[in-house]
């Protein structure tokens, strides 16, 4: 079975708990479809570099996928039919990492550098 890794964008003005529904929704699809998801990672909330679809920002979502090619092409066809999802990208990988991804990493050292500086105040 081929490795993905599949990040979806919500909608701004859905509540997280949508967001995960729509993260629980995409993992039943794959499942359905003979894959299996690996883990789930959300991101939050995060500004656009640019508008879509009249958003200035988006919640993130990643699902690591372990499955056959003909699942990531239903995936991808269910995100294009629901209205809350507005971008996807689907990637074939080597192999998934261990332990949180870089985003994960970067939102812990944000939040420690905060912190440090709000002890120093």
């Amino acid at each position: 079975m081929a490795l993905y890794e599949h990040v979806l964008l919500a909608r701004q003005d859905l509540s997280q708990a949508q967001v995960d529904a729509l993260a629980a929704g995409a993992t039943e699809i794959v499942e359905a479809n003979g894959g299996k998801v690996v883990k789930t990672e959300t991101w939050g909330l995060k500004s656009l570099a640019y508008k879509i679809d009249r958003n200035r920002k988006a919640h993130f979502v990643m699902l690591n996928i372990d499955g056959p090619g003909s699942l990531v092409a239903e995936l991808e066809r269910q995100n294009r039919i629901n209205e809350d999802i507005i971008r996807w990208l689907t990637i074939a990988v080597e192999n998934h990492e261990d332990g949180p991804s870089v985003m994960m990493r970067k939102n812990d050292r944000d939040k420690k550098k905060r912190s440090d500086r709000e002890e120093r105040n």
